[in-house]
């Protein structure tokens, strides 16, 4: 693999608010969404990719493979770390509105998703990809798609009531 081509760098640069999206749908904190991009666009830049790849499914692979072996990491170094506060806040919000509070509650049962499921339903609710278009991005069959997509679909809808009755 070489360096990017001209046409390559113009389709990254077209791709980045959709992977900057797709960082922010792994992460699901805007800090880590920014770092991650930026790891991305470098580890492109520095590696490269096949002048036949498609640039929005190679730069999505790119991304979520980082994003596991940040998520390994982290796991590392949390089960070796001497005292760690457990929590970094309680997430104080100024919601005075009921629109805020609901998407309050639907970001953070979006969090509680696993990652794969995370991944798949931002792809096909969020960036309105059909099925086969988040199957080519995320790498694997169509019918894993869907099954990620109805579960994570079924978790939120259990996990929103949930809360919703704990809050009455």
């Amino acid at each position: 693999m070489a360096s990017l081509t001209a046409q390559q760098r113009q389709e990254l640069i077209d791709e980045l608010p959709r992977l900057k999206r797709f960082c922010l749908s792994l992460t699901s904190d805007p800090a880590d969404a920014d770092d991650l991009l930026q790891i991305t666009v470098e580890r492109l830049l520095e590696k490269g990719m096949p002048e036949d790849a498609h640039v929005a499914k190679w730069s999505h692979r790119v991304c979520r493979n980082l994003w596991i072996d940040e998520i390994r990491s982290r796991d590392v170094r949390s089960r070796y770390a001497q005292s760690e506060s457990a929590v970094e806040g309680a997430g104080t919000t100024a919601a005075n509105t009921d629109e805020s509070v609901q998407l309050d509650r639907v970001s953070a049962a979006m969090e509680r998703l696993p990652p794969e499921q995370r991944a798949a339903l931002v792809q096909v609710a969020v960036e309105g990809c059909s099925y086969a278009e988040a199957a080519a991005l995320l790498e694997v069959p169509i019918g894993t798609i869907m099954s990620r997509v109805a579960r994570a679909r079924k978790a939120l809808a259990e996990d929103l009531e949930w809360s919703a009755e704990r809050e009455a």
